[in-house]
């Protein structure tokens, strides 16, 4: 048996995170068994379904690196077929055609709370034969469910779970408007796909029960169900907008990188000892679902922020400079293949400090100013009198040196600073300044040489001598 999964997506708003930690499930089971991963769009609810959400969709699993094994899917592609089911049914005893108007429907559900019971369909058409009365009008099929006995799910991830027969009714499968209803549409399309196992968030446990109906009425093999719980906010509750960004290109927006979001998925409700930071490669080797917990799981934005710190610092330098150039350029910054190389020089640097590449592209915009940034007050406050007045002299100092080289840039300001009898730092902090505008920044014998020697000199002396914004 071939191992395929399958994600499958309402597009009737944006991928969050908690689908995206079920589609990176699906895809990681896949791939351990050596099977295929699939995604099904499921846009049957036209009212609300958006070709936006869809775009979205398809652009969010393509950033996390969750692109489907063969081409997606569209639910509602394939309305004919499950109507052809739904009348198979019918003509096989195992489903029934009803009659019952809206406000008919609406009047049983009403007497039967009022009685206590649960507002169930009664099952009035279920034996009776249409009447001329009926005659051109419209009806729905409804699946004939159990009257006795249990349904029984052996779940991968809840374990066994049971339902009596007498908390299920028999549920429509094709509307009176010829439109079949996603329970159906669902069991249809998983059989077709081949399906073996349905990886889904644990909301859908109860539609299993109803799933089943129809897999048992059409004599299909059922594929093994695993219900993963939801992932909730850091007070407990369902996770929305007030804790903090959902939307999977949200993520994107801020800065982190797709390889730590998707680990940080992994290991949101799912663990492998202590091993925490888990690369793609790896998990496919040992991702299996009797390592999902069954409690609901937390988000922690800030643990989030530290990995992605952790794989910014392991990322390849040249892969993370065209997203740091685009996000200077979304920040009005004006740069060419000069300012460019600086930035390149600057990166590996950089990385060590930054958790996001928003904070890698602030870090870096020094770089491609035309001049240093205007420092914050701190930064000024070292740039006193006596500090412009070594500047000046540092200037004229770092002129004379025959090769703009970061090793000799070095021994150049230990050199400065032995001879004027202070201290390195009270070279570096005011010359740091003087270069970034800022009093963080990456070595500065690094800074020099990524500057350059005019541009560097050039920020020098204008902080001396008061400019760029110093006052």
């Amino acid at each position: 048996m071939t191992v395929r999964t399958r994600f499958a997506p309402s597009p009737t708003g944006f991928l969050h995170i908690g689908g995206a930690r079920t589609a990176l499930f699906n895809a990681l089971f896949a791939r351990r068994h050596g099977g295929q991963y699939l995604l099904r769009v499921e846009d049957t609810d036209r009212a609300r379904s958006t070709p936006e959400a869809v775009a979205q969709i398809l652009e969010s699993l393509e950033w996390l690196g969750l692109s489907p094994d063969e081409p997606p899917v569209m639910q509602s592609a394939r309305e004919a077929r499950h109507a052809e089911v739904a009348h198979e049914l019918l003509a096989a005893g195992k489903a029934y055609r009803a009659y019952e108007t809206s406000e008919e429907l609406a009047a049983m559900r009403e007497r039967a709370m009022a009685e206590k019971r649960p507002p169930r369909y009664d099952g009035f058409w279920r034996d009776r034969a249409p009447g001329p009365e009926q005659a051109g009008k419209p009806f729905a099929i409804r699946l004939k469910a159990p009257t006795e006995g249990e349904t029984v799910v052996d779940d991968l991830v809840q374990g066994t779970v049971r339902v009596a027969a007498t908390e299920l009714d028999d549920m429509i499968i094709l509307r009176s408007d010829g439109t079949p209803t996603y329970l159906h549409a669902v069991v249809v399309d998983d059989h077709d796909m081949a399906i073996t196992h349905v990886i889904r968030g644990d909301d859908h446990l109860t539609n299993t029960f109803r799933q089943c109906m129809v897999y048992d009425a059409m004599g299909w093999h059922r594929p093994r169900f695993a219900h993963i719980p939801l992932i909730h906010g850091a007070d407990g509750a369902k996770l929305s907008k007030r804790h903090g960004a959902v939307s999977v290109l949200e993520f994107r927006e801020q800065g982190l990188l797709p390889e730590a979001v998707c680990n940080y998925l992994l290991r949101l409700g799912w663990g492998h000892g202590d091993e925490e930071i888990i690369p793609r490669e790896r998990a496919e080797k040992i991702f299996d679902l009797k390592d999902v917990g069954r409690a609901a799981s937390r988000m922690d934005y800030a643990k989030l922020s530290h990995l992605n710190g952790v794989y910014l610092r392991q990322a390849d330098p040249e892969a993370l400079l065209p997203e740091v150039m685009r996000r200077l350029a979304a920040m009005g910054q004006d740069f060419g293949t000069e300012k460019i190389a600086r930035v390149r020089a600057l990166l590996p640097a950089l990385q060590e400090r930054a958790k996001s590449l928003v904070e890698l592209a602030q870090s870096a915009a020094f770089a491609v100013s035309d001049s240093a940034p205007v420092p914050d007050a701190k930064a000024a406050a070292l740039l006193t009198e006596e500090a412009r007045a070594r500047l000046l002299n540092l200037a004229e100092f770092l002129s004379a040196m025959p090769e703009w080289t970061r090793a000799d840039l070095e021994h150049w300001l230990r050199d400065y600073a032995d001879v004027k009898g202070i201290k390195l730092k009270d070279v570096a902090q005011p010359l740091r300044v003087a270069l970034t505008g800022s009093t963080m920044s990456p070595p500065i014998d690094l800074t020099l040489e990524a500057l350059g020697r005019d541009e560097a000199l050039a920020r020098i002396v204008l902080a001396a001598e008061g400019g760029s914004g110093v006052v």
